[in-house]
């Protein structure tokens, strides 16, 4: 499936002229889970096998990789299904909180019949990693740089894990910012990674459901450049998540969990 396309735009600067952009993909992926549709959300139809299991743990399909028995991408002229397979015990409980969710882009509670299940309590982060004011700047200024589709389209959201020892930083783009981080989860869930002296940044506003799926991920430490939600630092506060946003060049701010960001040596 083409993740972006190239378009016939008319440029309008000075004076007008024929141009071309290129603009994401955005098409129906079906989560599909021992053979019933669980959510059909719009979304950019790259890493499918990454969104696939990161939305089956961020949601609650699942509690780990090893509930999934198997899964296969099928594509279709009119979208796509992720087709999951899951351990029997894991397939009941799916069916009985089974969820139907279809949304515009980045729709993160479309759907949700409960507002018990929107408000689910998250299990509280308990990592010890500290960062600098330096640190966070560094780790937020190579988010940028390796969103190559985001360079091409100007038009979709990243989710990225950064880790403080090594600086291997693992990027995941999507026209939803909901999409972009369950890609991340699933990403770092598919790699075995441990997010334990990892930090989580995101290219978008910090809504409730950001923080859940943050905790699912199980980073301590979120830094993100817009604002977030009351609700969502409210639920950072109870998660045991450092919440960093509103973040550019020349700083941050810190809504939950401040000891976790210390002063820059000297």
């Amino acid at each position: 499936m083409l993740v972006h396309e190239a378009v016939a735009t008319r440029l309008w600067r000075d004076g007008a002229q024929t141009a071309t952009r290129d603009v994401p993909a955005e098409v129906a992926v079906a989560i599909v889970a021992n053979g019933t549709t669980h959510a059909v959300m719009m979304a950019t139809p790259a890493d499918l096998e990454d969104f696939a299991v990161g939305f089956a743990l961020s949601e609650g399909l699942i509690d780990e990789l090893a509930d999934i028995e198997r899964f296969e991408i099928l594509e279709h002229d009119n979208g796509a299904e992720a087709r999951l397979w899951l351990v029997e015990a894991q397939a009941q409980r799916a069916s009985a909180r089974r969820r139907a969710m279809a949304g515009p882009s980045g729709c993160g509670l479309c759907g949700i019949e409960s507002l018990d299940e929107a408000m689910r309590t998250v299990l509280p982060i308990t990592g010890q990693l500290q960062m600098s004011r330096s640190e966070v700047l560094y780790a937020m200024s190579q988010l940028r740089p390796a969103q190559t589709l985001h360079a091409l389209t100007h038009a979709v959201h990243a989710a990225g894990l950064f880790n403080t020892d090594t600086g291997v930083l693992i990027v995941r783009e999507d026209v939803g910012r909901h999409n972009a981080l369950d890609k991340l989860v699933g990403a770092a869930a598919r790699a075995g990674l441990s997010p334990d002296r990892s930090v989580l940044l995101l290219t978008s506003r910090v809504s409730i459901e950001m923080v859940q799926k943050a905790a699912t991920l199980g980073t301590s430490i979120i830094v993100a450049v817009s604002a977030p939600t009351n609700l969502a630092i409210r639920v950072a506060e109870q998660a045991g998540i450092t919440l960093c946003a509103i973040a550019r060049a020349d700083g941050f701010e810190v809504f939950s969990h401040p000891d976790r960001i210390v002063t820059d040596a000297g």
